[in-house]
């Protein structure tokens, strides 16, 4: 690949796999739905893959001593952060909204929308979608640059 493309490009190489990786695992659950394509959450973490794809790239074309890596690598932590804690955070609610909404006498629970529960990651989700994205990374970098 000529130029710097290959920043857009492996990241989206290897979050499309994330997310298709994330669809076999749902199946073998026996919990998959189309909806699933674009779901917040599960196994792995597409959102840290991303990120973590981008951060590799920056290390391996210029070294971890580069201030794009060290840019990359807060931006990367900040959103590793938001996917285990914010996110999570958000569950919880979610979870405590539609127990209201349960409690709600039948003639007004029906205006009330169910909320989405699962919308944070799990560690080990965030794990795995780093670990993964590192190697698809480095696997694509060699074989497409260097």
């Amino acid at each position: 690949m000529k130029e710097k493309y290959y920043y857009l490009i492996i990241p989206l190489i290897v979050i499309i796999i994330i997310q298709i990786i994330k669809i076999i695992v749902r199946i073998f659950q026996g919990k998959f739905v189309w909806k699933n394509l674009v779901d917040y959450g599960g196994m792995p973490s597409g959102h840290t893959a991303l990120v973590v794809s981008l951060t590799t790239l920056i290390a391996l074309d210029y070294g971890p001593d580069n201030i794009f890596f060290v840019i990359s690598l807060i931006i990367t932590i900040l959103i590793i952060r938001d996917a285990i804690g914010f996110r999570r955070y958000l569950s919880d609610h979610s979870k405590a909204i539609n127990n209201l909404i349960k409690d709600l006498p039948d003639e007004l629970e029906y205006k009330y929308k169910i909320q989405e529960e699962k919308i944070g990651h799990t560690t080990g989700e965030v794990l795995i979608g780093a670990i993964v994205s590192i190697i698809l990374t480095y696997l694509l970098f060699f074989y497409f640059i260097k």
